[in-house]
């Protein structure tokens, strides 16, 4: 082996490359080259030390000639940096480069990454405390806390600019958009934006932010907005129409909610017979019980569909589509039986305490108050009925009628949409609205691995900044899983199936190649099937090591470890090019 300096002219031009070549014969005993390596980014007393050792003028042995200085973990940085680069989030920022842009970069990263608050990230930044190459790799030196914030605040000016940028990526002609609302539970001091309200959290001692995110069909993000703790879901609407028609520059536009969200005040206030602006939601489960008194929901509509198309005046002008799905049927039954069980053991206690021989309960209303307690629990009061006798014993029986009027509106739910049927057919509106899942899995990702709780920030400004860096932290994620499909416990292959699919209300089909990964846990490449965050972890042990040449601090240099055959096919999948040292 030698070191092969190649000169080469590209027009008043000279570049010149440094490579480490052999030489061998061929068959036919012609001697010939091979390029082994290159040498040309390393700096040149290095290329010098390589070269001389290969020439034999320096023997490396085990006398602290080469010294490995630090390892820092690489791989994850290299994954996701690499695929903020390659969607260009940084200059949908700011054109400029500029140490802000950086250091939001860096923020993003860090939630993806490690999720920690503001101080920890700056510690993981600093090159005296880094515990990755994510600082390095973007040259940000020493990073404080408070730098961190005045970054939040670049970005929060910028807001408004990127998500109109992203809505310009994802958004296109007419349009089909998913919105919903979510809350996140709030442990520091208080802004206007902290209030206490409906708390989906299970922290009702704590005061709450509540946010809207807007994603496209697919559960891309485009926009997030915060909003006091104590506003209800539907007076959220009002801003994001004004969103998606003025600030977006979207014609026709179709927005998907919930039936928490959507409801029939909303829409004669704010969504009727605005021009380019059409809904789909679903109807609540007192419309539905009302509208099967009416006779126009039957159990012969399903008779050989599970879905139907019906009218009624109390909707002029909009389509409902009746959906049941078997499955859904069967697992309401059986919850609800499970509950009517359980109700009857608890208030078989209360009647056994009426009855006993020795001390029976015999206070009214200390009964009243029991069995109240338990129908209150268990939430089905109505499908009880029950008395005090004249003994003062309690007796309970099963509301028949009750429970078969509810059991013949089981798995049964209504669409209701402005689009017409030329636009958006029923199969097409009811896979729209399934695809409400995909806004609620955004909202998983972000609470529990992106940590947009607990909120550390005493601002409102922060507040918001934080909840928008979340939101673009979830939108490198979701590009990233989308790219790792392969390797990880998702269902890759699940629109190539799709045709398998009765009907699109049943449950969407698993692909073989799925229950194949689910089952062996293994790829098509016998690689091990992983979560994201475990594949993070892998790629984090391929590190960048600081390698020192000699007693001379100069002769310092970084050399990769060699990517694992998992870690290389991860990277390739992001799209991002490596060079793996020979072994």
């Amino acid at each position: 082996m030698y070191v092969d300096r190649v000169k080469k002219r590209v027009g008043d031009k000279v570049y010149c490359s440094v490579l480490i070549r052999e030489s061998y014969r061929d068959e036919s005993g012609k001697v010939q080259h091979r390029t082994l390596a290159t040498l040309t980014k390393l700096p040149p007393p290095v290329i010098d030390l390589v070269e001389r050792y290969l020439k034999g003028e320096l023997q490396l042995v085990d006398n602290g000639v080469i010294v490995i200085q630090y390892s820092l973990p690489h791989g994850h940085v290299l994954a996701v940096l690499g695929t903020i680069r390659k969607l260009g989030l940084a200059k949908l920022m700011d054109p400029r480069p500029s140490r802000q842009r950086k250091l939001v970069v860096a923020m993003i990263c860090g939630q993806i990454l490690w999720g920690s608050s503001k101080l920890a990230l700056a510690r993981r930044l600093s090159e005296e405390s880094a515990c990755s190459t994510l600082g390095l790799e973007l040259r940000l030196g020493k990073v404080s806390r408070d730098e961190l914030y005045r970054a939040m605040d670049w970005l929060l000016r910028r807001q408004e600019k990127i998500q109109q940028g992203l809505a310009a990526r994802h958004l296109k002609g007419q349009t089909l958009l998913l919105y919903d609302v979510t809350s996140a539970y709030y442990t520091g001091r208080e802004s206007e934006l902290v209030r206490y309200g409906y708390n989906r959290d299970g922290k009702r001692r704590h005061p709450q932010i509540v946010y809207g995110l807007l994603c496209d069909r697919s559960g891309c993000p485009i926009a997030v907005e915060v909003f006091a703790g104590n506003t209800a879901d539907p007076t959220t609407l009002s801003s994001q129409i004004e969103r998606i028609r003025e600030r977006f520059g979207i014609e026709r536009v179709v927005l998907v909610g919930d039936r928490g969200l959507i409801t029939s005040r909303r829409i004669e206030e704010e969504l009727r017979d605005v021009e380019g602006l059409d809904w789909l939601t679903a109807l609540r489960a007192d419309t539905i019980r009302k509208l099967a008194r009416q006779g126009r929901i039957e159990r012969s509509l399903f008779d050989e569909k599970d879905l139907a198309e019906i009218r009624s005046p109390d909707f002029p002008g909009e389509r409902l589509i009746v959906c049941r799905n078997p499955f859904l049927a069967d697992e309401r039954a059986r919850k609800r039986e499970e509950l009517l069980k359980r109700t009857e053991r608890d208030l078989e206690r209360i009647a056994a305490a009426t009855r006993r021989s020795r001390r029976p309960l015999r206070d009214r209303m200390k009964i009243v108050e029991r069995v109240g307690r338990v129908l209150g629990r268990s939430k089905v009061a109505k499908h009880f009925c029950w008395e005090i006798t004249e003994e003062g014993v309690l007796r309970y029986w099963r509301n028949e009628a009750s429970i078969e009027a509810e059991a013949a509106l089981d798995g049964i739910y209504v669409i209701r949409t402005s689009v017409p049927e030329e636009k958006l057919d029923a199969p097409e509106a009811v896979a729209a609205y399934k695809q409400l899942s995909r806004v609620e899995w955004a909202f998983r990702a972000m609470k529990t691995v992106l940590d947009v709780r607990p909120i550390r920030h005493w601002r409102s400004p922060r507040i918001r900044a934080h909840v928008f860096l979340c939101m673009l932290a979830y939108y490198v994620r979701w590009h990233m899983e989308q790219a790792w499909a392969p390797l990880l416990f998702v269902d890759h292959e699940r629109q190539q199936d799709e045709s398998q699919r009765r009907s699109v209300v049943d449950r969407a089909p698993r692909s073989e190649a799925a229950r194949k990964k689910e089952a062996r846990g293994r790829t098509v490449d016998g690689q091990p099937v992983h979560c994201f965050r475990t594949l993070l972890d892998h790629l984090a042990t391929l590190c960048r090591n600081r390698v020192q040449a000699g007693e001379n601090p100069e002769h310092s240099f970084w050399l990769d470890t060699s990517p694992t055959p998992l870690q290389a096919k991860a990277l390739q999948l992001l799209g991002i090019r490596t060079t793996t040292p020979k072994r």
